[in-house]
């Protein structure tokens, strides 16, 4: 179980596979660079890879960055990334959802503004 430091923290899905061979760096530069966020801003990072069997969370707990990863034995995670290559943004309640293999997942198609 993840122990959130703040419950107000954004969870931010990243809208393409990625490779999760990548560790803290080169998932803080995606987070950087791709969603043009502050990885040290406190909110949460959703990675998913292109399989969908594995999936990682990066986090600031104020103290040092975290990085969760789940790999699911049977089945795979459900797919949130949008058509339209957006970015999606989900509840807290629905990454736990997610991080379980929840196959009846609730997606939200927000368009998060990162100015």
């Amino acid at each position: 179980m993840i122990t959130l430091p703040n419950r107000s923290a954004r969870v931010f899905a990243y809208p393409t596979p990625v490779d999760l061979r990548k560790g803290f760096d080169g998932l803080y530069g995606l987070v950087e660079q791709g969603l043009k966020q502050d990885p040290l801003a406190g909110d949460l990072y959703l990675f998913v890879g292109v399989t969908r069997t594995r999936c990682k969370v990066l986090m600031w707990d104020g103290t040092g960055l975290c990085l969760f990863q789940k790999r699911l034995e049977h089945g795979t995670f459900a797919k949130i990334w949008r058509d339209d290559g957006q970015v999606v943004r989900i509840t807290q309640h629905e990454l736990a959802m997610f991080i379980e293999g929840s196959t009846f997942f609730a997606r939200r198609a927000t368009t998060i503004s990162t100015k």
